[in-house]
């Protein structure tokens, strides 16, 4: 009631307390955490040619994968009046577009709606030391959070 009350109702069916309580769930458990041990995890397991899928339900989980899977995009920007060098081998070669649960779906099942599937496969770059840098982790740039 303190959360209704001090946010209001924004209609729609949803209680204005949802995301204040997943907010606590997400810090209490240490979900985002979890979320990028396993991408790690996942990147030293994955064998060169095999996939990984990951599957996100909000918006803080997919921003984290999304950057995780995109962070070699970001190496390969250099000037085009650079000379052309070897490039170094791509850790994820075959990242694929976010998928979404179309309308059958998630009148089928509803808890799809809010679902993102995203795949890449795995290249034969070598996989990097853990590091939460870059990805958007909440908190992370916050004195004594990890």
């Amino acid at each position: 009631r303190i959360i209704e009350m001090a946010v209001g109702s924004r209609g729609g069916g949803k209680h204005p307390a949802t995301r204040s309580f997943q907010a606590i769930r997400i810090a209490v458990n240490g979900e985002m955490d979890e979320l990028v041990h396993g991408l790690f995890a996942a990147e030293h397991i994955v064998r060169e040619g095999g996939w990984l899928a990951v599957v996100t339900f909000h918006s803080l989980e997919d921003r984290i994968v999304k950057r995780f899977l995109a962070a070699e995009k970001r190496k390969d920007a250099v000037s085009r009046h650079m000379p052309v060098s070897q490039a170094e081998p791509r850790r994820w070669a075959g990242v694929h577009r976010p998928r979404r649960a179309g309308s059958k779906e998630v009148q089928c099942n509803p808890r799809a709606r809010s679902a993102t599937l995203r795949c890449a496969r795995r290249g034969s770059g070598p996989a990097r030391a853990y590091s939460i840098e870059g990805l958007g982790v909440p908190g992370a740039g916050i004195q004594g959070v990890a």
